[in-house]
């Protein structure tokens, strides 16, 4: 009877604990071998201003109320301006391609040298070394359909979908181990495999430079429609008619 399953306990020690502790270890590897990897990002000058001056801009509309509608005017006018405003001047079209840029490519290579090939190699090795065992039981029931992803490498339909076999648990600590990498080596690591995963994928979106024109236009229109209304005009007569409310 499947519900009658046994595991034996030497399965814990030779099987369980070594995989959580081999993934756990080469997702440490990992880390420190891509800080030795890691390239210098240069930033460009121009690029970072832009960047701050549409912020600032951004900061301006939503606060706008704030200020004097004298002090919103003048400031609206420094980033409107029709002849020397900062959202109208002209500006070169962007014309950079991740595909013509050794940086951005080699950044690539290193990512999957460093993300790609050692979940192969160690998944590989793992389902060799260890395969044909089944190392734990989730704590809930589970369909049908759960079986093909925690039960890679055993074949037997009448075993309960909760079951999980070695090749599944090594595949479930490589994406499980998320807390401990951020406990041990900070927010920001590099053993996080499914954070790395995200950023290969999202990289030729985020490598793709827009053009500023595009954006710089859309907040001149923003700002340009802003009706200013100041949130602080009566503030002096709200505040001393509570206070005399209060005294008397």
């Amino acid at each position: 009877m499947a519900g009658d399953l046994i595991v034996d306990s030497e399965i814990r020690v030779w099987v369980f604990l070594p995989i959580v502790i081999i993934t756990f270890l080469v997702g440490i590897v990992r880390h420190y071998v891509s800080m030795l990897l890691a390239s210098q990002k240069k930033i460009e000058t121009q690029q970072l201003k832009d960047s701050q001056m549409i912020l600032r801009s951004r900061i301006l509309r939503e606060n706008a109320r704030y200020i004097p509608k004298n002090a919103f005017l003048i400031r609206r006018q420094a980033f409107n301006k029709e002849e020397d405003g900062y959202l109208t001047q002209k500006r070169p079209a962007v014309t950079q391609n991740m595909m013509t840029d050794p940086s951005m490519m080699t950044d690539m290579v290193k990512g999957n040298l460093t993300n790609v090939l050692p979940m192969i190699i160690i998944g590989g090795w793992i389902n060799w070394m260890f395969s044909g065992f089944i190392t734990t039981k989730v704590p809930f029931p589970l369909t049908l359909r759960f079986k093909s992803m925690l039960q890679r490498g055993i074949e037997l339909s009448h075993l309960d979908a909760s079951w999980v076999s070695s090749a599944s648990w090594y595949f479930l600590n490589v994406f499980g181990l998320r807390s401990i990498y951020t406990l041990v080596l900070g927010e920001n690591n590099a053993a996080d495999q499914s954070r790395q995963m995200q950023d290969q994928m999202s990289g030729a979106a985020m490598a793709m430079p827009q053009d500023p024109k595009i954006a710089f236009k859309a907040e001149w229109e923003a700002l340009e429609i802003v009706d200013h209304q100041w949130a602080l005009a009566d503030v002096d007569n709200k505040l001393f008619g509570e206070e005399k409310v209060k005294t008397d």
